[in-house]
């Protein structure tokens, strides 16, 4: 599957355009929908109202995938949790989601990954039980959602010398093989919002960043340029808060209660090369886990704490001492050498906008989305996770469709590939490196003929830093970068690690001078 013979129009964002568009839309009218959020499921939304023939304008304050987006696990879960948690129905919502993205809509963005429970003394036979039962469930959901072994394999017992290869540096004393399931993997969480973006502008959408929505209500805001001042009031027939952990603050009617999800990265040689998402039980819980998996550039990620955060909702949330050492005590319980901080490169922590519920812990809260409407005010789409975006992206137009009476058809998301989308035979006939190709998929060819003709966009960002200054100059002609926080933070993850954001901060300052 390819997208070679789809029809895009322009996808290409850069600050030209964004210039363009805005001067545009203080002349267009009133518009059918203006997404405000420009996450994940902002951008999903602004894609399927544009592809239902919707005129559809979506503003971000800041960047694409600045918030909760690019900080995620990098998994496309297909549901497992929920369904031992009773959620049959999100569970087979996630299985069906995950089924789409590996298969039509990001093929060049996802792949199958093993996930391992190595079987060491530590592991009770409640969890063992519990494992291999819901790994066996999680087999009927893929089966449910129609994706094919050939996709992702079924569960089974892995033998230790398997284990030890999946997984270089788990304990060997007592090992007893491992539990092994399949699940989706993201090449990168904040890609796939570019992705999306570019694919919602393609099909007619205006996708402008740095323009916060002021004085919004269910017909009209107040946008404001954030890099000139500049401001304009745009009517719509339909606004639809696409916000995350900050919808609160455009309708005060919603209480949120978010969660706190921490990573820590390493380099993969810590992991002596992991090729599987290490999955280790919290001691005491039969139901709960870390996972360590490798990452794009070198990298592992350990994650993932769910903790509750109270109080204002910072910009970029930090990881607390207590959920680091909680991380790395976990991981450790598996590992022959234990990992200490000295191991970790960086860290990074996102917070969920998970609906305030009177339950005790945030681990508890269904991750069920919901659409809210407060009389005068926006629609809004809040809870939910990543790999169900386009069904809460659908959800959200249809409610915005019935409650204005716009004229449009059924959503048609499921069935468009986004921009650079590529699988299967057609990946071996690109002119580019397996490395581009699986970052860009699709359009890999372009940045490559880009470093061709030039030999100095050919160079790395940095020494030892596997990112083209091409693909710099391409994030800023079509991707929307608008400055170097935009290149090294989100349409690279550079800025993972702090001492290689230093080391490529140079390069990325002077694409703009």
């Amino acid at each position: 599957m390819s997208t070679a013979g789809t029809t895009f129009g322009d996808s290409a964002l850069n600050a030209a355009r964004r210039q363009r568009e805005l001067r545009e839309l203080g002349d267009a009218g009133t518009i059918d929908v203006l997404v405000i959020g420009g996450g994940v499921t902002g951008a999903g939304v602004a894609l399927d109202a544009a592809t239902r023939g919707l005129r559809t304008v979506l503003v971000e304050r800041h960047d694409l995938a600045f918030g909760t987006s690019r900080w995620s696990s990098k998994l496309v879960h297909g549901g497992l949790r929920y369904l031992a948690g009773g959620g049959v129905g999100i569970a087979h919502e996630s299985a069906v989601e995950r089924h789409i993205l590996l298969t039509t809509t990001a093929p060049h963005l996802t792949r199958a990954i093993p996930q391992l429970v190595p079987l060491l003394p530590e592991v009770t036979a409640a969890q063992r039980m519990l494992t291999r039962v819901g790994f066996a469930a999680g087999d009927v959901l893929r089966r449910s959602a129609g994706t094919p072994s050939a996709v992702l394999p079924r569960s089974r017992r892995a033998a230790s010398a398997e284990t030890l290869r999946l997984a270089p540096t788990v304990r060997r004393d007592g090992l007893r093989g491992a539990l092994l399931a399949w699940d989706g993997q993201l090449v990168d969480d904040a890609r796939l919002v570019v992705a999306i973006a570019r694919t919602a502008a393609a099909h007619g959408a205006t996708v402008l960043t740095r323009v916060e929505a002021e004085r919004v209500s269910g017909g009209s805001a107040v946008l404001r340029d954030i890099l000139t001042g500049e401001t304009l009031t745009v009517r719509a027939r339909s606004v639809i808060n696409a916000t995350g952990v900050w919808a609160d603050r455009l309708d005060p009617s919603i209480e949120l209660r978010p969660s706190r999800g921490t990573h820590l990265v390493f380099d993969a040689a810590a992991f002596g090369g992991l090729n599987a998402a290490l999955t280790v039980p919290i001691p005491g819980s039969i139901s709960r886990f870390v996972f360590a998996f490798p990452a794009a550039h070198g990298r592992v990620y350990l994650g993932l704490t769910d903790e509750d955060a109270p109080g204002p909702v910072p910009d970029e949330p930090e990881p607390t001492e207590s959920e680091i050492d909680f991380l790395l005590d976990t991981v450790n319980t598996v590992l022959r050498e234990p990992l200490s901080r000295k191991d970790i490169r960086g860290r990074f922590a996102g917070l969920r906008p998970l609906l305030r519920t009177t339950g005790d812990s945030t681990a508890d809260i269904s991750r069920e989305h919901a659409v809210l409407h407060s009389p005068g005010g926006p629609i809004t789409i809040v809870g939910g996770k990543l790999t169900t975006y386009r069904k809460m992206a659908q959800d959200a137009v249809d409610a915005a469709i019935a409650h204005t009476g716009l004229r449009a058809g059924p959503s048609r998301t499921r069935r468009i590939p986004l921009f650079g989308a590529i699988s299967g035979a057609a990946r071996d006939h690109l002119a580019a490196s397996p490395r581009l190709i699986e970052r860009y998929g699709g359009e890999a060819p372009t940045i490559a003929a880009l470093a061709h003709r030039d030999p100095s966009l050919a160079e790395p960002v940095a020494p030892g830093i596997d990112v083209l200054r091409a693909e710099f100059a391409h994030a800023i002609t079509h991707e929307g970068a608008l400055n170097p926080d935009d290149l090294l933070d989100r349409r690279t993850r550079i800025g993972l690690v702090p001492t290689d954001r230093a080391a490529a901060l140079p390069v990325a300052q002077a694409m703009f001078e």
